[in-house]
């Protein structure tokens, strides 16, 4: 049963609750690191030298200050968890199935003969980590059960509002060299991969243009309205 009255399913994709689930995964997370915020502040070693700076050239008192950085590290705190949120989005798609995290890639589809990588952010994965991800791919579609399998190194936010969907050769910094290029090993806009795991090329658009209502139900908070749109900003990244 949808959570908004009218409707008889948030999106065509995927099922409510698996929507509702991964939604409030990510409230919870924003919650618990409210709370657990003021005590980590000062054991992560905040720079007073850069407190300064900061704080004089931005106009702010050091409460100011200190009440910025906390919400600053309360965000990177749950960054991580975007990048799980979509996992659990994409592996809740018909014919996809989420393998939880502890495994080389993060999703997989049988029937389409699909392994996958999944990062939030383009620039989540630097340097010899993106070597990294590519030989966790190469050594996933070399076994067995993965025969055949196409292996996704995706980036949901991608750089340069591109929309790609490549064979993926990062460079490694140790040889000076690239990865070999193996059209089984792709790296993948994150638009591109929404509609790839669900046949709707809008499909990332339309889990973001659901989300205010969704998060709002789950969390008791309405979305504060000013002069931008979400929408805009969707269209400003993708």
């Amino acid at each position: 049963m949808s959570i908004i009255p009218g409707n008889t399913m948030l999106l065509p994709f995927i099922k409510d609750e698996d929507l509702i689930l991964a939604t409030k995964k990510i409230i919870d997370t924003m919650l618990k690191a409210g709370k657990t915020a003021e005590a980590k502040l000062y054991s992560n070693s905040i720079d007073p030298f850069s407190a300064m700076f900061d704080s004089i050239f931005h106009k702010l008192s050091l409460e100011e200050w200190l009440e910025r950085e906390k919400e600053r590290q309360i965000q990177k705190t749950f960054q991580n968890t975007i990048g799980e949120f979509h996992q659990a989005i994409l592996g809740a798609i018909d014919g996809w199935e989420n393998l939880g995290t502890g495994n080389i890639v993060d999703i997989k589809n049988d029937n389409k003969k699909i392994v996958a990588e999944v990062k939030n952010k383009h620039n989540t994965t630097k340097g010899n980590h993106r070597v990294a991800v590519y030989d966790d791919l190469e050594a996933a579609i070399g076994k067995k059960e993965y025969k055949g399998y196409t292996g996704y190194f995706v980036e949901i936010i991608p750089k340069n509002k591109k929309n790609y969907n490549k064979a993926f050769t990062p460079s490694d910094n140790k040889t000076k060299t690239i990865r070999p290029k193996n059209e089984k090993i792709r790296i993948i806009s994150g638009q591109a991969f929404y509609e790839l795991a669900s046949g709707d090329k809008d499909a990332l658009k339309k889990l973001y243009m659901v989300l205010p209502s969704v998060i709002s139900k789950v969390s008791g908070i309405s979305p504060k309205k000013g002069k931008l749109t979400f929408e805009h900003l969707f269209d400003k990244t993708y």
